[in-house]
């Protein structure tokens, strides 16, 4: 029950219940995955990178030479090349050509940094070859929309048709937008309750912390975190605070039963995409649809629709932080150890818990629009985000402390924003009206890795 790759009978309620509940763990086998994106960008015109020639495809031919395996995708033009696997991590392609490595479930934070290191260290040596550059933050601060170019992964052409009809910001969450996240695991369903309700709860103030997108083609949106604003009109049905989660009776069949309403973008079939837009699992399931006589959705098709639901926190087999922007080598370090210091140890989680049990479904909507604008400064309940902030930070530590490994110095970089309560987005505004004099392509100096 726990794998669905290759699981093609039809599909029960009860299964994908199943399926949620399989990933629950002992706690000795507790692992932590931490994910990051980042913008390549040609060093001399600072441009975005096509997928070729010499672009993103060269990128990640260059990289097999360290052992990653390519995964290639079925297209009328024969394979083509769209991810690398290497054991348990992958090197993904991104809808605007962002660079996204999915790191391999591990056991300490120290596991975590010396994979970040290593990835962003193999990548520099074949990006330098190709006068290819990294830029580590939350949103493309110069590029219009129509420059950046689409890379040949089926599943984003269905999404490109698709988001215009429910938002306005889509597309640029698909192709201007890079974000940091971390993956945890859960013990049973009341703990991933308890870790869903905490985590989701906090997730405005990573994103008030990680802020570090303050421009959009090349001038200041008023905006700290112009990636986390794109969140709140991409499309109002798969996103959000789900206030569900908060409700009593919550569990595995809550989040299953929002899954098979939230409409699908698509299913595959003998290796192809194949748009199913605007449709829920839920009718799939039930009775099909007309223009599949016969078709009904696996376990399989539901893992791979569990993908295209994009809440602030998300339920898999595990469960996702999604609330933080890219950001420079330390801060990629940063989010994972943020949230294993909160969520792995039963006092912490309560502590977390503590500070915010008491908002308000308006509370939770409200302050994650706020903190997208005014990040440390944005206030909740009473309070202002950056004394949450400190006391988040707090109880990060003591719960990587329980953990006697030495953990909470990767907690250093967020200490020292929340104790300024300047973020990154806030230093970048002070050097464009200063030093910069109004030149945002002075980002890919200071921002670059």
């Amino acid at each position: 029950m726990a794998d669905a790759k290759g699981d093609d009978r039809p599909v029960t309620f009860d299964e994908i219940v199943g399926w949620f509940e399989a990933g629950a763990k002992p706690r000795t086998d507790y692992r932590v995955g931490a994910e990051h994106e980042k913008f390549p960008f040609r060093t001399g015109a600072l441009a975005p990178v096509a997928y070729e020639p010499d672009g993103i495809k060269a990128l990640l031919e260059g990289l097999m030479r360290f052992g990653w395996v390519g995964v290639y995708e079925d297209s009328d033009n024969g394979p083509v090349l769209i991810a690398l696997e290497r054991a348990k991590a992958s090197v993904s392609l991104e809808p605007g050509g962002q660079f996204e490595l999915s790191g391999a479930p591990l056991a300490s934070m120290h596991d975590i940094a010396a994979e970040t290191a290593t990835h962003l260290d193999e990548v520099k040596s074949v990006a330098a070859d190709l006068g290819i550059g990294m830029l580590g933050v939350g949103f493309t601060p110069q590029w219009t929309r129509a420059q950046v170019p689409v890379m040949p992964k089926g599943r984003y052409k269905i999404m490109r048709a698709y988001m215009p009809k429910v938002g306005k910001l889509g597309l640029d969450m698909m192709f201007r937008t890079c974000t940091v996240q971390a993956n945890l695991d859960f013990a049973s369903e009341a703990d991933m309750v308890a870790k869903f309700r905490a985590s989701l709860a906090l997730q405005p103030i990573a994103t008030a912390l990680f802020a570090n997108s303050p421009f959009v083609e090349g001038q200041p949106t008023g905006l700290l975190s112009s990636r986390a604003n794109v969140w709140t009109d991409t499309d109002p049905d798969r996103t959000g605070m789900l206030d569900f989660v908060f409700a009593d009776g919550f569990g595995f069949e809550t989040y299953a039963r929002y899954a098979l309403d939230v409409p699908m973008y698509f299913v595959k079939r003998q290796g192809r995409y194949v748009d199913v837009s605007g449709r829920s699992f839920r009718q799939f399931m039930d009775r099909g649809f007309d223009d599949r006589p016969g078709d009904r959705p696996s376990l399989k098709d539901f893992a791979d629709h569990a993908t295209t639901i994009f809440p602030e926190v998300r339920l898999k087999q595990y469960l996702e932080m999604r609330g933080a922007d890219s950001g420079p080598k330390d801060m990629l370090c940063a989010l994972p150890s943020l949230w294993t210091g909160l969520l792995y140890d039963d006092a912490a989680l309560a502590a977390a818990w503590g500070l915010c049990k008491g908002w308000t479904s308006e509370e939770h909507n409200a302050l994650r629009a706020d903190v997208a604008r005014w990040g440390l400064k944005a206030e909740v309940a009473g309070r202002t985000v950056q004394a949450i902030a400190r006391d988040l930070l707090t109880i990060a530590r003591s719960g990587l402390a329980a953990r006697g490994l030495g953990e909470a110095v990767y907690l250093e970089p967020l200490d020292a924003i929340a104790e300024s309560g300047l973020t990154l987005a806030d230093r970048q505004l002070e050097l464009f009206h200063g030093s910069w004099g109004g030149d945002v392509a002075q980002i890919f100096e200071t921002m670059a890795y």
